[in-house]
């Protein structure tokens, strides 16, 4: 089974690469160094991830014609395993002391890197280093080659994201079936974590989110002791990780009978989000669909309650391209995939928010979620 399982990663991984390399052809660059978790697995398989910021359990080194995975020892083996198709290089004083070696292995003239990810004083290091070893490489700052590449969803990565999907919905279902006033934010943040667990799901996507009355007009609110009472808004943000993809959802509900204003605020919030959804096409600009959403909530009275973007696209991270906000604008494709997430937030009332995720196909939007509210 596993020897299957790398044989058709093996394939996944070199399409990748050549989509990467016919990108390079087109720069003055003649290596590109790859240090964003999410891009190395996307790009090699390697499945390693990095402890914090200023830790790394790799970086990929892909040329033209070679593409090499430095890692150290912790990792080796994994990499040997998970990236069958990569140069395994072992650095056993760290990546910048490594540096001068492996652009001399590979006749490096331009680095290209991704300035997302390499901190100054990294940089700062490997520009010392190649000083050192008197190597004239230039390094050259770069943005976004891998993830747009990662914007457009291949079926088996869909596969993925609904079957996480899939997974968060069941965790919801279960907890909306048991919930009663009393308890409290932080206890069905911890119950949204541990059933995500118990189905299957390696992590969760990011911490959940559970905000009941007051505090759910803060749209990343952090859960409190703050029990759960009736007739109030409670919001739910939460997304499970599964085979290294992510899902994203937020639903709003009221125990007990709604009163008037949350009912009004839920239908605006909800037909807006429909809206949106229905807009949504290959060829249309991000920007649109988020106006679509917020001149209808303006319209309501609401305008000053919807602060943030409308969506944003959902892969290997929870929060990746494209971004469906009145700013960087872009078309969308055939095969991306982004949240529609409109809220309306009152303080010292509460707010509510609903998250639903869509691919982007020919004729349209497809909704990927089983339960749509």
């Amino acid at each position: 089974m596993e020897s299957t399982r790398y044989r058709v990663l093996g394939k996944t991984t070199k399409n990748r690469l050549a989509r990467l390399r016919a990108r390079l052809q087109t720069e003055p660059l003649d290596t590109f160094l790859v240090l964003q978790g999410e891009n190395r697995r996307y790009l090699s398989g390697f499945t390693g991830e990095d402890g914090q910021f200023d830790e790394s359990a790799g970086a990929l080194f892909i040329t033209l014609e070679r593409q090499l995975l430095a890692t150290d020892s912790r990792y080796e083996t994994q990499a040997q395993i998970e990236a069958p198709d990569f140069e395994i290089y072992r650095y056993r004083e760290g990546l910048a002391q490594a540096l001068p070696e492996i652009l001399k292995t590979l006749h490096t003239e331009r680095l290209g890197f991704e300035s997302v990810r390499l901190s100054y004083l990294q940089f700062q290091r490997f520009e010392e280093q190649l000083k050192n070893q008197n190597l004239s490489v230039s390094l050259v700052p770069t943005e976004n080659f891998v993830e747009e590449l990662r914007m457009i969803k291949e079926e088996k990565e869909l596969e993925a994201i609904r079957h996480a999907l899939a997974v968060s919905e069941s965790v919801f279902e279960s907890i909306r079936e048991t919930l009663s006033p009393g308890v409290s934010e932080r206890e069905l943040a911890w119950a949204i974590e541990k059933g995500l667990r118990e189905r299957g799901a390696e992590s969760v996507a990011f911490p959940p989110i559970v905000a009941s009355g007051p505090n759910a007009a803060l749209p990343h609110a952090i859960p409190t002791d703050r029990p759960v009472k009736s007739g109030e808004p409670i919001l739910f943000d939460w997304g499970a990780r599964l085979n290294g993809y992510c899902s994203d959802i937020s639903r709003t509900l009221v125990l007990g009978q709604p009163d008037t204003t949350f009912k009004t605020i839920y239908q605006v919030v909800q037909d807006a989000q429909s809206m949106a959804i229905e807009v949504i096409k290959p060829g249309i600009s991000t920007q649109v669909i988020d106006k679509t959403a917020r001149d209808y909530i303006t319209a309501k009275g609401f305008g000053d309650h919807f602060g943030h973007g409308l969506g944003h696209g959902v892969g290997l991270a929870t929060h990746e391209k494209p971004h469906l906000s009145p700013i960087r604008p872009m078309n969308l494709k055939v095969g991306m995939v982004t949240t529609v997430e409109p809220g309306i937030y009152i303080p010292g009332w509460g707010g509510v928010r609903l998250e639903n995720m869509v691919v982007v196909k020919e004729d349209g939007a497809v909704v990927l979620n089983r339960h749509p509210l």
